[in-house]
């Protein structure tokens, strides 16, 4: 009889593991933010765009999937005001960028995730920028309602080629990074 209890109960622990199911918990697009930075020789500009909408997802507490899209029509310089933010603003989002025209939107979709520490976490996501998907890796924190990452992106990769000494020569001081910087604080 005592064996036939010590076998309930492992099957009733066997049973409540496998029930546990993922969590989609939706992103709040308007308290999330999304800050860059593009270096350049000579400086750097900075500026946000905007989260059209994200989730992520969670199995218990961990964190196992997340996906987001960016409004890039919403792509701003932060750094300047005026007639030359505008002339930026105006330069990111054309074809020598962005091409927010033809591609209003990006995505960021996660991979595989594997856990550092209790609250961290190690993503290999597909970030699509300009119908163009490629890998990008970076840690995110999970805390509460809230989790942030900060990676670089080589916009080379997605046909962003404009002031690229890696593509141009005779660049000089107009010599623009291949990678711009990406530091991301979501709400959920």
């Amino acid at each position: 009889m005592k064996n036939l209890k010590s076998i309930a109960l492992a099957l009733v622990v066997v049973l409540s593991t496998l029930s546990v199911t993922a969590q989609t918990k939706k992103v709040n697009a308007s308290e999330s933010t999304i800050n860059w930075v593009g270096k350049k020789v000579t400086g750097q500009h900075e500026g946000t765009v905007n989260l059209k909408d994200g989730a992520l997802v969670f199995t218990g507490k961990k964190l196992t999937g997340g996906t987001f899209t960016v409004d890039m029509t919403s792509l701003t310089a932060t750094d300047l005001k005026g007639e030359y933010q505008g002339k930026l603003n105006g330069h990111l989002k054309s074809e020598d960028f962005f091409g927010t025209e033809k591609f209003p939107a990006s995505t960021l979709v996660f991979k595989t995730i594997a856990a550092k520490s209790k609250n961290l976490y190690a993503v290999t996501a597909d970030l699509t920028i300009k119908g163009k998907t490629n890998p990008v890796t970076f840690d995110i924190a999970v805390n509460g309602n809230t989790a942030s990452t900060k990676f670089n992106v080589d916009r080379t990769k997605y046909d962003i080629k404009y002031g690229s000494g890696s593509f141009f020569d005779n660049l000089g001081d107009k010599a623009i990074s291949d990678e711009f910087e990406l530091a991301v604080a979501l709400k959920f």
